[in-house]
């Protein structure tokens, strides 16, 4: 197979779209997010953190206090696109599954790095 081909393929290769978590060990604090591409996204959260410049500054705080053994980094949830709709947008998908897990975890105040969703949202 040529480059040209691998690229393509590559290209047209859905990406595990979902929640994920980043999970501070040490107290059980946790970041909860969703993205169209979950993996992308929680190597963008810990290169961030690595490069001191993520911007969720408790959580830079406390990965700088405990170093990066103290977290983990995990996919919660998936959603898969339906067969045959190649227009479909998983935003709202997201948004509900998203919504789903902060009220599972709450990961608000003390108890993780999440801003609270404001009523109405």
């Amino acid at each position: 197979m040529d480059r040209k081909e691998l690229t393509r393929q590559y290209k047209e290769t859905s990406r595990p779209m979902g929640v994920y978590r980043v999970l501070n060990t040490a107290s059980g604090k946790a970041l909860v997010g969703a993205s169209t591409d979950v993996q992308a996204m929680l190597n963008r959260q810990r290169a961030q953190l690595r490069l001191r410049g993520h911007r969720n500054h408790a959580l830079q705080a406390d990965w700088d206090a405990l170093g990066e053994a103290a977290f983990t980094f995990e996919v919660l949830d998936t959603i898969e696109p339906p067969e045959g709709k190649p227009d479909y947008d998983p935003a709202d998908d997201l948004r509900v599954l998203e919504a789903m897990w902060l009220d599972r975890l709450s990961p608000f105040d003390g108890k993780g790095y999440n801003a609270r969703p404001r009523l109405g949202r």
